[in-house]
């Protein structure tokens, strides 16, 4: 019956595991007649416990979470997880805000600062990040670093805060910062966004002054949200077709839009 259950057996692990076992049984058990002292074998020295350790061996859990989650919050150390949950608790008093941001803010450590500010602009509380981003340009350590503009930038022009973007763009030419092509594209896609064409096409400009060679994913935003607007819209195409030769734009029907 034993050898039948093990061969009906559904998972080969258990079946060979439990083979080996009667592998193990002593010779004298097969005999007709036992031994008045038979020898006493222990568990340990059989062995055929070990296939079946991994089964039975309960595994510990500390609690905390697996993967990218926990990674990512091992980043952020306790007091600037402190000061990230005390600005978003009283961020619509401005009274108390200043209060905590005297009291806690100020008394962070660079790195804490910084991851603070990154933190707030990933979840979107970006107008406590740009407190928080003018709280550190008044620092003995900051120095001008176009990347903690990049990102502000960006974050503030996807929550079209676009007024507070010229503001820190006019901090960035004060400070002979220029931007990347993904500021660029992201600024002008605020703005065609918030439904000022002329604010973009002044990025737009601004872009083609710099000293970096421009890529085409600024140009592409461009062409397709100024559809409405065929005649900034051929400008663009014409700098495109000239900075890049060898790549194509397309037009749609005018009768889409309406410009017959």
């Amino acid at each position: 019956m034993l050898l039948r259950a093990i061969s009906r057996s559904k998972s080969p692990f258990i079946a060979s595991a439990i083979q080996e076992l009667i592998k193990t049984i002593p010779t004298w058990t097969q005999q007709s007649s036992v031994p008045e002292n038979p020898p006493r074998a222990t568990i340990v020295e059989l062995g055929w416990w070990k296939p079946f350790s991994g089964l039975f061996s309960r595994q510990s859990h500390d609690g905390r979470p697996r993967g990218p989650l926990w990674k990512g919050k091992k980043l952020i150390g306790k007091e600037a997880l402190f000061v990230i949950l005390g600005l978003k608790r009283f961020k619509d008093d401005e009274e108390k805000l200043d209060i905590f941001v005297k009291n806690h803010v100020l008394r962070l450590l660079k790195l804490d600062m910084i991851a603070v500010l990154t933190e707030l602009e990933r979840q979107e509380e970006v107008a406590l990040a740009l407190k928080i981003f003018k709280v550190i340009q008044k620092q003995d350590w900051y120095k001008p670093d176009v990347y903690l503009y990049k990102d502000l930038i960006v974050a503030l022009s996807r929550c079209e805060m676009m007024d507070e973007v010229v503001q820190l763009w006019e901090y960035m030419k004060k400070e002979d910062l220029f931007p990347d092509s993904r500021t660029y594209t992201e600024v002008i896609r605020g703005y065609l966004k918030y439904g000022s064409p002329s604010d973009a096409m002044n990025i737009y400009e601004d872009m083609l002054k710099s000293p970096d060679p421009p890529e085409e994913l600024p140009f592409r935003v461009l062409l397709k949200g100024l559809l409405p607007h065929p005649l900034l819209r051929n400008k663009v195409k014409k700098d495109f077709e000239e900075i890049f030769p060898e790549s194509h734009v397309y037009d749609p029907p005018e009768e889409i839009f309406g410009m017959r």
